[in-house]
C-alpha cells in the first residue's frame, strides 16, 4: 500500500540531548499506525516534528510524496495533516456542535462582508457546515449532546469531541496524541470504535498511546521508540513477542 506520510531520518536535539534520533517510517494511506514506547522515549517530540510545531535538527517529513518539513503546522493542517493534543483544547463556552463547526474554518470561504451580509451562497454554506458537523458528532457518538456546552461534558466525551473537531478540518492523516489518556474502559471502547470508523472511511490514523489494549485492538502496525530511536516496526502480534520491545517497554 502506498505511503501517505513518510518520516525520513527525523532527528531533534536539545543541546547535548537527542530526543529523537534518526527515526524513519511510513504511514500507509489507510489503517492505523501506533507509536509506543516508555516515558521519555521521544514520542511527543516526534509528533511535534511531524505536525510542524517543532522544527527537526535533521531529517524530512513528506506528505503524499511532497516535502513539508519547512511548513508550519497551520500549513500542514491545510494540506490534511491534522492533530489532537494530550490536553483537551476545546472552546469550553461553546456547544459541542459549535466546537465542531469551528473545525471547518480551513475548508470554508468567505470573510467579514459575507458574514455580515449573509448572501444566499453564504447561508447555504452555513447549512452544509451544520449538517456535516452533526454527522461528525454522530460519528463519535455525541449526537444527543450537540447543544450541550463543551464544559459540561465528561472528560471522555470532551476527547471524542476534539476528534470530531479535528475531523472537520478534512484530514488525510489524523494524528492522535494519547487519545485514551484518562478514559475509563467504556470510553476507551467508544474511542476504539471511532478510530476504526475513521480509518475505514479512508483517513490514515497515526497515534501515540500508552493503553496497550487499545493499541493491540486497533493498530495495523506499531512503531516502537526507546531513548529516541526506533527499535521495531511490526504488526501488533509481532511487537508483543519482540524480545527488544519486551525488554524496553512491555516487560
Amino acid at each position: 500500500m502506498n505511503a501517505i506520510l513518510e518520516v525520513r531520518g527525523a532527528t531533534r536535539r536539545f543541546g547535548g540531548l537527542t530526543a529523537v534520533d534518526d527515526v524513519s517510517f511510513d504511514v500507509p494511506e489507510r489503517g492505523v499506525t501506533a507509536v509506543i514506547g516508555p516515558n521519555g522515549a521521544g514520542k511527543t517530540t516526534l509528533f511535534n516534528l511531524i505536525a510542524g510545531s517543532m522544527p527537526p535538527s535533521a531529517g524530512a517529513i513528506l506528505l503524499s510524496g511532497n516535502e513539508v518539513t519547512a511548513l508550519p503546522s497551520e500549513a500542514r493542517a491545510g494540506l490534511g495533516l491534522v492533530r489532537t493534543f494530550q490536553l483537551v483544547k476545546l472552546f469550553q463556552d461553546l456547544t459541542a456542535l459549535e466546537n465542531v463547526k469551528v473545525g471547518f474554518h480551513l475548508r470554508t470561504r468567505g470573510g467579514l462582508i459575507a458574514a455580515l451580509l449573509r448572501p444566499r451562497w453564504q447561508r447555504q454554506a452555513e447549512r452544509e457546515v451544520e449538517e456535516k458537523a452533526k454527522a461528525l458528532l454522530d460519528l463519535v457518538g455525541l449526537s444527543a449532546l450537540a447543544d450541550s456546552s463543551a464544559s459540561a461534558l465528561p472528560y471522555g466525551q470532551q476527547r471524542l469531541l476534539e476528534i470530531a473537531r479535528a475531523m472537520a478540518a478534512g484530514p488525510r492523516v489524523l494524528l492522535l496524541d494519547e487519545p485514551a489518556a484518562g478514559l475509563n474502559a467504556e470510553e476507551s471502547e467508544r474511542l476504539a470504535r471511532t478510530v476504526r470508523k475513521i480509518a475505514a472511511d479512508g483517513v490514515a490514523v497515526l497515534l501515540i498511546e500508552h493503553d496497550m489494549k487499545l493499541v493491540m485492538d486497533i493498530a495495523d502496525e506499531v512503531v516502537v521508540l526507546d531513548y529516541g530511536r526506533k527499535i521495531a516496526q511490526r504488526t501488533p502480534d509481532a511487537v508483543r513477542r519482540d524480545p527488544a520491545v519486551i525488554a524496553a517497554y512491555l516487560g
